[in-house]
């Protein structure tokens, strides 16, 4: 049976959203400093995004909740200001063992079970972000390298 892109976000593993976009990687004809960085951003989104939808804790990049997994919601991620919030979001929770800065309900926060964040911290590091200090800008030069790799997703998309 053929899934559409948006049953296999809904559904599926990271391995099958990534390996979904590999094979439209490989038949863009991009440089292949793109598509080298490419698959690391979606790897490193999707290694939180798929532990948060398991939970059916989803949230927008304003905390808002999100009824489930995306093309929308994974491209809304893309962007490195909204990825570094979630990873600034999910270590306070982590570090609370309940869901932080969210719209869900003190029970629903609660229910929050600590994600691994080394996937997305190593991408977030390639590009300069400050792990110690939310508030502490990263180099232009790295948000436009990104923002150039985000632009390859949303594409394929």
């Amino acid at each position: 049976m053929i899934q559409t892109i948006g049953q296999i976000f809904a559904t599926g593993t990271k391995e099958q959203i990534v390996s979904v976009l590999e094979v439209a990687l490989k038949s863009s004809n991009e440089s292949p400093i793109w598509t080298e960085k490419a698959i690391p951003l979606a790897e490193a989104i999707l290694s939180v995004l798929i532990p948060l939808r398991d939970q059916n804790l989803l949230v927008t990049p304003e905390g808002a909740i999100a009824e489930g997994l995306t093309p929308e919601l994974f491209l809304r991620y893309c962007d490195l200001l909204n990825l570094k919030w979630l990873a600034f979001t999910l270590q306070m929770s982590n570090d609370t063992d309940k869901f932080e800065r969210t719209k869900y309900t003190q029970e629903q926060a609660d229910k929050y079970e600590g994600i691994e964040l080394s996937t997305l911290g190593a991408y977030l590091s390639s590009f300069a972000v400050n792990l110690e200090d939310e508030w502490l800008d990263f180099p232009i030069a790295n948000y436009n390298l990104h923002i150039g790799v985000s632009d390859l997703i949303k594409k394929l998309i």
